[in-house]
């Protein structure tokens, strides 16, 4: 049995309980480290390959979204203990999973957290045209930017390194503030300055996507009285249970609990939590079931059905809502749904009952309808791997639509336990 992906997705139900990110090796605060929460920000931010978020500001950081300070060198040896360094100008992720700190005239190359032979290097070796004593670096691939490239900024110059031809090119955004750091998020580009940030076009360097300035601490990290996650609890792996598991057509997933969301395919860039209304704005209660179809996305609750272009950053399709009955010929509470890639049929779970749906006719009408062996259900995907059907805090595993609608008992259920999902027993 295939359970790479149903353990990532699992993963994502825990962090959906609350919006803000949250490390999980949260310790009990020193009062003699650094607070991340005082105001005077960061001197760097980074991943690493796993996904986890480093914050740095003097010879500390912190490692993810929560927790007390540690020195630098206990996640990057060789930082401080030889080099004696106290501090680091600028950090950055390659798409290469090696991790880059830049400090006065000198960078440092790190691989699985261990420091690369031959370093440290002058900054001009690796990176020829890059200025030295910098303020932030971040990546910035191909389709965000021009082409592969690092955004190194220095005062209100960003020095453009184009990864393939080792060229630069440099733009003057006096708009900006001075950033002290800068984080590629989720897809977005965010210049922090102080305990502030901005988001900005990293090819353009507007400010974009709302009033900015805003406080890091109401959306990157927790601090006491900001953001909206203080009230976090880890929850017991019996009280697992996620509403809605679907991928788009770019490969891009999302699970769905409460009236939060969750995209998987950005554990690299750490697992956050959002209100759906973030993207879908119309759909304020939460979702019932979610499927994927064409390059739209299918988001059910209730008796209403609201079709989301993919392609248009997720844009609600004119005329929608409409009701189960006006789009997919059918009525009930929907309890999950899913569609199984390069298919045109949407399976529907109802209750004990799991109906077939063609969405390429006109109009669309159930085409079969079978039992299940067992009823209230949660979620279901169908990809590579197979289906997977969840129930609470088990799932079952099917290896098509066919095993599952034609079975009569149900497959032994999987349990979601703490090494899978860092939950209490």
């Amino acid at each position: 049995m295939a359970l790479s992906t149903t353990t990532l997705f699992l993963c994502l139900a825990l962090a959906l309980t609350n919006a803000a990110p949250v490390n999980h090796d949260a310790a009990v605060d020193d009062a003699s480290l650094p607070d991340r929460c005082d105001g005077i920000g960061f001197d760097a931010i980074t991943p690493d390959e796993n996904g986890t978020y480093f914050f740095f500001r003097g010879s500390h950081l912190w490692k993810g979204f929560r927790g007390p300070a540690q020195l630098s060198n206990e996640s990057f040896q060789q930082l401080d203990d030889i080099h004696n360094i106290g501090h680091v100008d600028a950090a950055f992720r390659m798409h290469n999973d090696h991790m880059y700190f830049f400090v006065d005239d000198k960078v440092f190359s790190y691989y699985g957290h261990a420091l690369e032979k031959g370093y440290p290097k002058d900054i001009q070796q690796d990176f020829p045209g890059v200025p030295s004593h910098l303020d932030a670096a971040v990546e910035c691939p191909k389709g965000e930017c021009m082409a592969d490239s690092v955004l190194f900024f220095k005062g209100h110059d960003v020095h453009v390194y184009d990864i393939a031809t080792m060229t630069v090119k440099t733009k003057t955004w006096s708009h900006l503030p001075v950033c002290t750091s800068a984080l590629r998020w989720l897809e977005h580009y965010y210049c922090f300055h102080g305990n502030n940030f901005t988001r900005f076009h990293p090819v353009l360097g507007q400010v974009s996507g709302g009033v900015y300035p805003k406080d890091a601490r109401d959306y990157f990290m927790k601090c006491p009285n900001h953001g909206h996650g203080g009230n976090h609890t880890f929850l017991n792996c019996s009280d697992i249970k996620i509403d809605a598991i679907t991928t788009d057509d770019a490969g891009k997933s999302y699970v769905f609990a409460g009236t939060n969301y969750m995209r998987l395919d950005t554990r690299r860039e750490g697992l956050h939590g959002f209100p759906i209304t973030r993207s879908w704005k119309e759909v304020t209660n939460g979702v019932d079931a979610v499927f994927s179809y064409s390059d739209n996305m299918y988001l059910i609750k209730d008796d209403q059905v609201y079709i989301y272009n993919a392609a248009a950053q997720y844009t609600l399709i004119e005329g929608y809502p409409k009701t189960l009955k006006e789009e997919l010929g059918i009525e009930g509470h929907v309890d999950a749904a899913f569609v199984c890639p390069n298919d045109d049929t949407v399976y529907i779970i109802i209750g004990g009952t799991i109906r077939a749906i063609d969405l390429s006719a006109t109009p669309r009408v159930v085409t079969q309808e079978w039992t299940l062996p067992f009823s209230h259900i949660d979620a279901a995907l169908c990809n590579a791997e197979g289906i997977n059907v969840f129930k609470g805090a088990t799932y079952y595993h099917y290896e098509s639509p066919m095993t599952l609608v034609t079975s009569r008992i149900a497959p032994e259920p999987q349990h979601v336990d703490t090494a899978m999902m860092g939950c209490k027993k």
